[in-house]
């Protein structure tokens, strides 16, 4: 079973900024749309972002949008999150994803990591 790898997730003030980073090994990340999703204690899945690297087509969740920016690095097989303008409710474990089924983010992941939390202090 192929795992992603994330990492750069820690604590940050209100209004701070991450960025998390996402090694996706071979061509994983290349072939197949990625993107980052997040779990809060209590909450269902969230489809954060997701790119489709080929066509440079992106998604964001509304309550990102404009905050967050996702790409990604083939030569380095990796994809990034940059999180501006962090909030308290942005607090979640973020995980990667790979083969996603669709654009916005939702249906079946075949590919995914353990997650890294972020926690954003008021």
């Amino acid at each position: 079973q192929v795992q992603l790898e994330e990492s750069g997730g820690g604590l940050v003030q209100t209004g701070g900024s991450l960025r998390l980073s996402c090694a996706a090994p071979g061509r994983i990340g290349s072939r197949y749309r990625t993107g980052w999703f997040r779990r809060a204690p209590g909450s269902e899945r969230e489809g954060v972002s997701c790119i489709k690297s080929r066509m440079g087509r992106t998604s964001y969740a509304g309550s990102v949008r404009g905050r967050f920016t996702i790409s990604s690095d083939s030569a380095k097989n990796t994809v990034y999150l940059q999180m501006n303008g962090l909030r308290p409710e942005d607090t979640a474990v973020y995980f990667c994803a790979a083969d996603i089924e669709r654009s916005d983010c939702t249906g079946t992941l075949t590919y995914w990591g353990q997650g890294t939390q972020v926690t954003v202090s008021s």
